[in-house]
């Protein structure tokens, strides 16, 4: 195994001609997938990796440096499809992931043939004419409780993002796979996501987009999902779901997984 599939915990399971990648967002790791893999083996090769600084990772691995923008993210992806000979892909981006997706196919539109966007924002933070969900003191307030007492804020941050029951097994898994990132990791990775504003490339994506969105959502307004449709310079397709909370393929598995199957087995008519 080389040093890049080592480091992401890379699995590629299932048979197919086509490949799907699934990328996941923060705070989380390949495992936030467990509801969607077994409807995908039978028809794909399915790829799974985690995010250089999800707590499965080897932390010493984690170049503050080149994390401190999406890009470094981006070539991370960009460098696993190499590595193992992807031509073309879906990808399936969770979260940040969604926009380490876009950013990683405007320079190789090759590696993409559709990009589905699940939870995704170009920016958290409100500005004149557009609203993220986010204001510099609110992310000011979240960076200081992740600073002072990290394990605590995990527990009031979990079932907020998730929604739904305090008690639910989502809420459990997703503060598990929280509290394992190292803590210094974590609020680094926090900045840098919170504090990203990709607006300005969306026009560069060339690759079919399919939006996806819950309808209620801590971390991404609704009308986000509208501004990418908006701004994205290829085709697009948006589709709000009933599910709540900001990991409904964890959360809502229900209601969330026929979408993404459908999402994934249909492409963008063009009229």
């Amino acid at each position: 195994m080389g040093v890049v599939e080592e480091a992401h915990n890379l699995k590629v399971l299932g048979s197919g001609d086509r490949v799907i990648v699934l990328a996941h967002g923060f705070g989380t790791d390949q495992s936030v997938w467990k509801h969607l893999v077994p409807h995908l083996v039978d028809d794909f090769r399915v790829v799974l990796y985690d995010n250089m600084g999800a707590g499965t990772t080897n932390p010493e691995y984690f170049d503050f440096n080149r994390y401190a923008t999406l890009e470094g993210y981006a070539y991370d992806l960009l460098a696993i499809l190499e590595e193992i000979h992807v031509d073309s892909c879906i990808f399936v981006g969770h979260s940040v992931s969604a926009m380490v997706g876009a950013i990683a196919s405007i320079s190789r539109p090759d590696f993409f043939s559709k990009i589905i966007m699940i939870s995704g924002s170009p920016r958290y933070l409100n500005d004149v004419d557009y609203y993220g969900g986010f204001e510099q003191e609110e992310l000011d307030q979240l960076f200081e409780a992740m600073e002072a007492n990290y394990k605590a804020w995990c527990s009031g941050f979990a079932p907020l993002v998730v929604g739904g029951d305090l008690e639910s097994v989502a809420v459990q898994e997703f503060s598990r796979t929280l509290f394992n990132m190292r803590p210094d990791i974590s609020l680094s990775v926090a900045q840098t996501i919170f504090q990203s504003d990709m607006r300005q490339i969306l026009n560069l994506v060339t690759v079919p987009c399919h939006i996806l969105q819950s309808v209620k959502d801590l971390a991404v307004p609704v009308v986000v999902s509208e501004y990418l449709y908006q701004n994205l310079g290829g085709e697009s397709i948006v589709e709000v779901m009933s599910s709540d909370g900001h990991l409904p393929q964890l959360s809502s598995p229900d209601i969330v997984i026929p979408v993404l199957l459908k999402h994934i087995r249909y492409d963008i008519s063009v009229a």
